[in-house]
């Protein structure tokens, strides 16, 4: 209480303390004060009230208790006398045990007297039942059914209320009203056969099926009745309960499952589409038979059966069970890509399950996979395994079938801008098409799979491609004369790389999702590169070989005194170059500089080889001279067949050798020769030696002193131009050749 206290003073004190903060506040002391009073005599009122109430309610309570205290006394005086009446009266009910037994047969006898008329006319009855079960009036024969089911029942319960022991009597009763079970299974019968054709019955006479229902909700009540009846007495009829609602349910069950089962009408031996048909009746059926479902067996059952999702999932269930026995059979790949189409595209779309007149009472989302994955991988797996093994032997006989093409008399077909080509590429981009669209039917992941598949096919075919194309070129020159048409296949062979590279980039960009190439993209493209390298050299040498003889003439005596040779190159090239137009870019532009650099190095390789030796001035100029007006032909030559930009610097070798030839005054000859190192640096001392030897003047210090200088003095070999003279060989020269061809060109310098 004394913290109570100087917890209610200090907050007093806070309390004046906030209402007085200034000094004119001071005079409102008085009402201060007054407001306070009324406060606290409100508050007094109130806890004054509450502790009132809280006094009556204690009174009323004591007041009730006292009340119950005295209510409690009279009952239980009330009790001792009960229960001495009832001590007095035990001998009294005893007495009256053979009033009971009266009461009990007079009750049994008041059963039999009531099913009299009926028990008599059980006969009568039992061939009316007969009669309207047989004529179709299911609702009059379960009527008349549940009248001999009573009288039956009512009579041994009756029975075994006297007497549980005595079988004979119940025998008895039972062998009487033995046909009523008899009738009950008839009429069954019936049921289930109207529930099997209730997707047919409803639609002609919805009153059947409703008549079905309602029978079997009759028994499904009397069923209840007799369960708990049994579970006070012990009795229950025979035959009973008789679960005709669950029996509905299977029929229905087994109903949908034959419906599924027998849509295959035909076998793979009669007709190769079968499984197609077979999963398009399927579906017909379904979305047919939910429909008819929907619109109008409902309404013939009551909404707590749910009827249409209970439908619904026993047309998934049916469903389910017969693709999982198509899985498991040995299904071919097409036919696996059409079950796995149907199965994970269709079977969910707006064509099936989720049906535009479906959708609204079902949700598709909620139903289960028909297959479970790992069926669904074996499946991939299996068809998988069969593409790879077909494509295979596809590839293989595309490029037997193209192979043979090329031993024809007649030059290949031309594409719409005259390149030559074979039908190889669009074949093997047809089957690869025709598969991938297949494969996209199924899903995107699967699709990236068959992809990849066929590139990896695509880079083993073009290795069998080329060893083809070598094959094919090594058979030629066995005998060049055949095949006839071995320029213009080999042309379309290169040309075919070209359209293999631009059909597999459309194949990507329509089928894959990745845009990064991918190690088996650079191995396709590497491949291709080498065929088309492959078959643009075999094309030079197929030029090179006619050329040959030509080739040899240069820088010989010959040629020196007139020969045509270099006339002869030019118009063999440019009439091969006819064909050669019909390369496609770029590898028609690597054909044309590459033909150009092996003609020049040809050239210069004949330089190399010292075929001549100039005696005098005037054949060296007179050699120069040709040479330079031959380094002009050529580069006049491969200009207009579009050689590249190296063309001029490729002909300048010629004429800058040629320049070397040409110089009159042996003194200036280091200069001239430092001109052609610095622009050709990779040129080699062999090299030197070797325009040394041709041009027939130079002595043997001056040769050493020109090797010297350039040696100390070479310029470094420039990335940025390709070599010129790296691969040209130059032949040994022994001492014994070297002291002979110095003393000749002492000789000719004393001349």
């Amino acid at each position: 209480m004394e913290e109570t206290s100087r917890e209610a003073v200090a907050t007093a004190v806070q309390r004046v303390a906030g209402m007085l903060q200034r000094s004119d506040q001071l005079d409102k002391v008085e009402q201060y004060r007054r407001r306070e009073a009324r406060k606290k005599a409100s508050v007094e009122a109130r806890l004054k009230a509450a502790i009132q109430s809280q006094l009556d309610g204690v009174r009323t309570g004591l007041l009730q208790l006292h009340t119950a205290l005295l209510d409690v006394q009279d009952i239980q005086g009330s009790l001792g006398d009960v229960s001495d009446d009832w001590r007095k009266s035990i001998s009294t009910i005893e007495s009256l045990k053979d009033v009971k037994d009266a009461v009990v047969q007079h009750s049994q006898l008041a059963s039999a007297v009531e099913n009299l008329k009926n028990i008599f006319s059980v006969p009568e009855i039992v061939l009316d039942t007969q009669q309207l079960i047989e004529q179709g009036e299911l609702l009059q024969a379960h009527r008349k059914l549940m009248e001999l089911e009573s009288s039956r029942d009512d009579l041994m319960y009756e029975q075994f209320r006297m007497d549980s022991r005595n079988t004979s009597d119940m025998s008895l009763i039972r062998i009487y009203f033995q046909d009523v079970q008899a009738l009950s299974d008839e009429l069954a019968k019936q049921l289930w056969m109207l529930l099997q054709r209730s997707l047919v019955t409803v639609r002609r006479d919805p009153t059947m099926v409703v008549s079905v229902v309602r029978i079997i909700e009759r028994e499904e009540k009397i069923d209840r009745r007799m369960v708990d009846r049994r579970k006070q007495t012990g009795f229950i009829p025979p035959g009973r309960p008789k679960r005709w609602k669950d029996k509905m349910f299977e029929v229905l069950e087994g109903t949908v499952s034959t419906r599924i089962e027998g849509t295959q009408a035909v076998t793979r031996e009669a007709d190769k589409m079968w499984l197609v048909r077979l999963l398009e009746i399927t579906r017909k059926y379904v979305v047919d038979d939910l429909v008819v479902v929907k619109n109008l067996l409902v309404q013939c059952f009551p909404p707590h059966y749910n009827t249409f999702n209970r439908f619904f999932r026993l047309y998934h269930t049916a469903v389910s069970a017969r693709v999982k026995e198509l899985a498991f059979e040995d299904l071919e790949a097409n036919e696996i890509v059409s079950l796995l189409t149907w199965v994970l595209n269709t079977y969910k779309s707006v064509e099936m399950m989720g049906h535009p007149d479906l959708s609204s009472e079902c949700d598709i989302n909620q139903l289960e996979n028909l297959l479970p994955q790992e069926v669904v991988d074996n499946l991939l797996s299996k068809y998988v395994q069969t593409f790879t093994s077909n494509i295979t032997g596809w590839l293989r006989k595309a490029l037997e079938t193209d192979r043979k093409d090329w031993q024809k008399d007649s030059e290949p077909e031309a594409d719409q801008d005259g390149y030559y080509q074979t039908s190889l590429p669009a074949i093997v981009f047809q089957m690869f098409e025709q598969n991938l669209q297949v494969a996209a039917q199924i899903d995107g992941d699967f699709r990236e799979q068959v992809l990849k598949l066929c590139l990896r096919q695509m880079t083993s075919f073009l290795v069998r491609y080329r060893e083809e194309a070598v094959s094919y070129k090594d058979d030629h020159l066995r005998d060049r004369q055949m095949p006839p048409c071995y320029v213009q296949y080999m042309i379309a062979i290169i040309n075919n790389c070209q359209t293999f590279k631009e059909s597999v980039n459309s194949l990507k960009r329509k089928y894959s999702r990745f845009s990064e190439p991918s190690e088996t993209d650079a191995a396709i493209e590497r491949t291709l590169n080498d065929v088309a390298k492959d078959g643009c050299q075999f094309l030079l040498d197929e030029v090179f070989l006619d050329l040959e003889h030509h080739l040899s003439e240069l820088l010989t005596r010959k040629w020196l005194t007139g020969s045509h040779a270099v006339d002869t190159i030019c118009v063999t090239v440019e009439d091969y170059f006819n064909d050669f137009n019909k390369i496609k870019k770029p590898f028609n532009q690597d054909l044309t500089d590459e033909a150009l650099r092996r003609v020049v190095l040809e050239y210069l390789k004949a330089v190399m080889q010292k075929r001549v030796s100039f005696r005098n001035g005037e054949e060296r100029k007179d050699g120069a001279e040709r040479m330079i007006k031959e380094a002009e032909q050529l580069n006049f030559l491969f200009r207009r067949l579009a050689a590249g930009e190296d063309t001029d610097r490729l002909c300048g070798a010629i004429a800058a050798i040629a320049e070397v030839f040409k110089l009159t005054d042996p003194t200036l000859l280091f200069l001239e020769v430092s001109t052609l190192v610095s622009k050709y640096p990779d040129i080699r001392e062999e090299h030197v030696q070797a325009l040394l030897a041709v041009r027939g003047d130079a002595s043997r210090e001056m040769r050493q002193m020109i090797i010297g200088t350039l040696s100390e003095n070479k310029p470094p070999v420039s990335g940025g131009n390709p070599p010129v003279f790296r691969d040209i060989a130059v032949p040994t020269i022994t001492m014994t050749t070297m002291t002979t061809m110095t003393s000749m060109a002492t000789a000719k310098l004393l001349k």
